[in-house]
């Protein structure tokens, strides 16, 4: 007979957990916090540990520490009914086993204590170090498909193996690779995020790897690239699918045994960087093209995490605007307290082409006209039909028409009469917005007050 110990503040918890799996033959016994909990596994030595996060005197998380410093086999699911990114990513990072939030099913808890006790002679004990929160956006969500991406976080961050982000275009990829970054053994060293899709072709050789005097045209002084500015630290490489075949061999010589060369050197460098990488493209379709090395694929393609777009996490969507609207309020030193129950409606109905990126810039944009102290549907100037995918479409026809009619005049400075003209929109454009206040079109458009005033001034 497998021994279960439940360990739980709540005693109606401990006694249907003694109900539900007395049923199925298991033995179980209880503790009510953590400390009982650690003498009880110690005196016991049960099968499996299912404890909760939130307890007296001593938390579930730190309690799974303990307990896996004195028995670094022994297996625990920890639950909760309030999860948070920090929190399960943390419990994966100590080495449960799995991470529940609370109400379950009954059915799925009893599956997931049978494939534990079946798993647990294999199971790989993880402990690690909690690290601090850093400063920027957090990772929000309490779905179960995100619930998947914490776990798995947690899992890998500690080692050096490289990684592979798949989603969507605003889908968070960099945020998770922050927080794979921000948990491992690497946080006191740098963390460099590099876009193979926003540097040019012929410059990203020699930003990635470098290059020597007299390399090219141009070519005046010796580089140092980022593979080896970022050694012993972590390096993102977003949009990899970007990336032109002769750069994906050299980075898999990277991958393979650190080593590279400087563009136009033959010096062989040596670097230990861990490779975060992402793409929105799907590579096994442009490996099947041709466009992407069979090679680099198999070996990014160890560890992936899919990062779900948010139509299909649509439970996450009150957690977000929830948070960004805490988020702006604070930034706009304003006292809005939350959104309307119409906004949230509508917002969960809706698809998100743009996911959180999308959501984000709509709260945002509300929350900088909002008076009041409930955030409305009018306040972000949104409806369904007015940001429907096919919208960002016409924007870049109507911008790819415009940059055109500016190539097709031509004559001297066209670029910088181009950029001008659309930077003297965005400004007359945001303070319309915001009814003339410079303070918040300043945060609008990123940029400083006084750069705003300048700009002004000049324009």
């Amino acid at each position: 007979m497998n021994k279960i110990l439940v360990v739980d503040d709540e005693k109606g918890v401990c006694h249907s957990f003694k109900k539900i799996l007395g049923r199925q033959g298991y033995e179980v016994i209880t503790a009510n916090n953590g400390l009982e909990g650690i003498e009880k596994a110690d005196k016991e030595h049960p099968d499996l540990i299912v404890m909760d996060v939130s307890m007296p005197r001593m938390d579930g998380l730190e309690t799974l520490q303990r307990l896996k410093s004195l028995h670094p086999d022994i297996t625990v699911i920890m639950m909760t009914a309030h999860s948070t990114s920090d929190r399960a990513i943390t419990a994966m990072k100590y080495g449960a086993y799995d991470y529940l939030t609370k109400p379950f099913d009954n059915a799925r808890l009893l599956s997931l204590i049978e494939k534990a006790i079946l798993d647990r002679n294999i199971a790989t004990p993880v402990t690690f170090d909690q690290a601090e929160g850093e400063e920027g956006d957090r990772i929000v969500g309490r779905s179960p498909a995100m619930l998947e991406v914490f776990k798995m976080i947690g899992q890998i961050s500690d080692s050096d193996v490289t990684v592979l982000l798949q989603g969507e275009t605003g889908t968070g990829k960099e945020l998770i690779a922050r927080a794979i970054y921000h948990h491992s053994k690497r946080v006191n060293r740098p963390f460099l995020p590099v876009n193979c899709a926003a540097i040019p072709e012929t410059l990203l050789e020699s930003e990635l790897f470098g290059h020597e005097k007299g390399a090219f045209t141009g070519a005046d002084t010796r580089k140092i690239g980022k593979f080896e500015q970022c050694s012993s630290g972590t390096m993102f490489l977003d949009e990899i699918g970007d990336m032109p075949l002769p750069i994906q061999a050299k980075w898999l010589r990277v991958l393979q045994d650190g080593s590279f060369q400087r563009l136009g050197g033959r010096e062989l460098i040596h670097t230990d960087v861990r490779i975060i990488a992402a793409t929105n493209k799907h590579l096994d379709h442009l490996r099947n093209k041709g466009k992407f090395r069979d090679d680099l694929y198999w070996r990014l393609n160890t560890v992936s995490i899919n990062i779900p777009p948010l139509r299909e996490r649509r439970e996450d969507v009150e957690s977000l605007v929830n948070y960004y609207v805490q988020k702006f309020s604070k930034e706009y030193d304003k006292n809005v307290k939350g959104a309307s129950s119409h906004l949230l409606a509508a917002f969960s109905d809706y698809n998100w082409p743009g996911n959180v990126r999308e959501l984000q810039g709509i709260v945002q944009r509300g929350m900088v006209i909002c008076q009041k102290d409930i955030l409305s549907l009018d306040d972000c100037d949104w409806s369904p039909q007015a940001v429907r995918p096919e919208g960002v479409h016409n924007i870049e026809q109507l911008l790819s028409s415009a940059a055109e009619e500016f190539i097709q005049r031509g004559g001297e400075n066209i670029h910088k009469k181009a950029v001008d003209r659309f930077e003297r929109l965005l400004i007359r454009k945001a303070l319309a917005m915001t009814n003339n206040n410079q303070v918040l079109a300043a945060k609008m458009l990123g940029i400083s007050r006084n750069t705003l005033r300048s700009k002004i001034d000049n324009k």
